[in-house]
């Protein structure tokens, strides 16, 4: 009966000290490395869920440690990657403006436009986001002017003005349909003045043309196009054009 009693105490101490070297393990405060290691195991891994839980503990834990700048970062390209453009747009601009000295100022410069373009609206709607991606480009070129990203800016901001111009173009179709060719004109004008650079200016003056054409606007019609020989050096309707400009003599 000893024997037996002996042999549960024993058990029961060995069962103790487990206990008690388990919970001390899972206690023990890990240190910023090894959260930043683990983050970064989660994030090259793309398992954003974990790696954004670990990166917050940096970010709120240890704010002057030598990676709270790349765990703001990283917290902001998870949400790129989710599709969070919004969340990361603000992330983005928080590496910016609270770590101006980081590795990722550049960067997240970049991709706060990245964020507002991938939020742009189809042309006949809101274009509030397309305005912000332009201005955010605009932002970098000026920033970064021999930067091989400010190639790319130029060309991205080529793209969002076109599709401003692209919402001007389909207002003024809307009015010819609708039989409102004055109101069209305004349109057509709007995108050849704002938007002289767009892929679609050669479609505004032949718009504009021919409804001057239609309603007898003569001396319009020839100063338009004067302005369209100018504009346009490599037209790809020229033929409409000569046909508008017969039917005026």
């Amino acid at each position: 009966m000893l024997n037996t009693i002996t042999k549960i105490l024993g058990l029961g101490a060995v069962f103790i000290l487990v206990s008690c070297s388990g919970t001390e393990e899972s206690t023990r405060k890990r240190s910023v490395d090894e959260i930043y290691t683990e983050a970064m195991a989660a994030f090259n891994n793309e398992e954003w869920a974990d790696a954004l839980s670990q990166f917050d503990i940096i970010k709120l834990q240890y704010p002057a440690s030598q990676y709270a700048d790349d765990a703001q970062f990283r917290i902001a390209e998870i949400n790129f990657h989710r599709g969070e453009y919004v969340m990361a747009s603000y992330n983005y601009s928080v590496v910016r403006r609270s770590f101006p000295s980081s590795e990722w100022v550049k960067t997240s410069a970049y991709k706060v436009g990245l964020c507002y373009a991938e939020l742009m609206l189809p042309p006949d709607r809101d274009q509030e986001y397309t305005m912000k991606a332009i201005q955010a480009f605009t932002e970098f070129q000026q920033l970064y002017p021999t930067d091989s990203l400010a190639l790319v800016s130029v060309q991205r901001i080529h793209d969002l003005r076109n599709h401003l111009a692209e919402r001007y173009l389909l207002v003024a179709e809307h009015y010819v349909k609708t039989e409102s060719k004055r109101a069209a004109l305004v349109y057509y004008d709007a995108l050849i003045n704002e938007y002289p650079d767009s892929d679609w200016l050669e479609d505004a003056f032949i718009g504009k043309l021919t409804i001057q054409s239609a309603l007898g606007l003569t001396t319009d019609c020839k100063t338009t196009l004067a302005q369209y020989r100018k504009a346009i050096k490599q037209p790809k309707r020229e033929n409409e054009v000569i046909e508008i400009e017969r039917n005026l003599q």
